[in-house]
C-alpha cells in the first residue's frame, strides 16, 4: 500500500468514527429525532371550533384557552366596566383599557372585532382599538378601514407605527373581523441586550398581511421604537380609544419550543 492510499484511508477513518459519533450524539440525545422515527410522540387530537363569518363570530378548538365566548362572561379581563351581552364584549369608552388576567408568552391569539355599523371613521377618530402583547409593549392596530384613508402604518392589521399590513382586507362597519395572530415574544440577555426581536405573524379574515414581521420595538405612537428588556409573558390588552368596539370569540393557545427534529 503506497503511503498516499494510508492517508487517504485514515482520512476516511476519521469521518466514519467522526459520523457514528455524531448519530450516536443524536440518538441519545432527548431532543432530537431520527427521520420518520416510529417512536416520536403523535400529536393531540384537537377538535377545530366553528369558522367566523362576517354575519357570526366562531369558536374556539378543543385546546383552546378561551378568554371570551358566549357563557364566559368578564372572568378572564381586568376591567368590569366593559359591556357584556350574548358573548359581545364591548368598550366602554372612558373606562380604561381591559387586560386578561393571565400572562401569555409565544402564542396563538384569535381575536374578533367588528365596528358598530352606525360608527363614522375619519382616520385614527371613531372606529379605534387595539391589540397589544406583553402588557401593552407590543400593538396590532384595530380600525374600522373599509373604506378610512389613514397614514398606513396606522390601518386595521399594521404592527402600529411600524409595518402596515401587506394588503387590506377589512370588512365594513356591521361585520365581524378575524384576527390570527402568531406571536414570539423577544429575548434579551442577561445585561438588557436583545437576543432575538418579537414578531408576529396576522392573519386577517383569513389573508396574510404581517409575515413573520419584526417589531423593531415597543409601540409607540410619532416616535421611533426601541427595546428595555422585560419579562418574556406578559398580558394580553384591549385599547380604549373612546370608540365602542365590540369583541367577541378570544381564545388563546400558547405555543412550547420545537423539539429539534435532527
Amino acid at each position: 500500500m503506497s503511503p498516499r492510499t494510508s492517508r487517504v484511508l485514515a482520512v476516511i477513518g476519521i469521518f466514519a468514527i467522526a459520523a457514528g459519533l455524531g448519530a450516536a450524539a443524536m440518538q441519545d440525545d432527548g431532543r432530537t429525532w431520527k427521520v420518520h422515527a416510529k417512536d416520536r410522540p403523535q400529536p393531540d387530537m384537537v377538535e377545530p371550533g366553528r369558522a367566523s363569518t362576517g354575519e357570526r363570530p366562531g369558536t374556539a378548538p378543543s385546546d383552546a384557552i378561551v378568554l371570551l365566548s358566549e357563557g364566559s362572561g368578564l372572568d378572564a379581563w381586568s376591567n368590569g366596566k366593559w359591556t357584556f351581552a350574548d358573548g359581545v364584549m364591548q368598550v366602554k369608552p372612558g373606562t380604561g383599557d381591559t387586560l386578561t388576567k393571565a400572562s401569555f408568552g409565544d402564542c396563538q391569539l384569535h381575536i374578533e372585532w367588528m365596528i358598530p355599523a352606525d360608527r363614522e371613521c375619519n382616520g385614527q377618530a371613531g372606529c379605534n382599538s387595539g391589540v397589544f402583547f406583553q402588557d401593552g409593549k407590543y400593538e396590532v392596530q384595530i380600525l374600522g378601514s373599509n373604506p378610512n384613508q389613514t397614514y398606513p402604518d396606522g390601518q386595521a392589521g399594521s404592527m402600529y407605527g411600524q409595518y402596515p399590513p401587506l394588503v387590506n382586507p377589512c370588512r365594513p362597519n356591521g361585520q365581524w373581523n378575524a384576527y390570527d395572530i402568531i406571536f414570539t415574544a423577544p429575548r434579551f440577555a442577561e445585561d438588557g441586550s436583545l437576543l432575538a426581536p418579537a414578531t408576529a405573524t396576522v392573519f386577517f379574515n383569513g389573508v396574510v398581511v404581517q409575515n413573520h414581521s419584526e417589531f423593531m420595538g415597543l409601540t409607540s405612537h410619532g416616535s421611533k421604537a426601541k427595546y428595555s428588556k422585560h419579562d418574556t409573558e406578559g398580558r394580553i390588552k384591549l385599547q380604549d380609544h373612546g370608540d365602542p368596539i365590540n369583541f367577541a370569540n378570544i381564545w388563546v393557545r400558547p405555543l412550547p419550543e420545537r423539539e429539534r427534529a435532527w
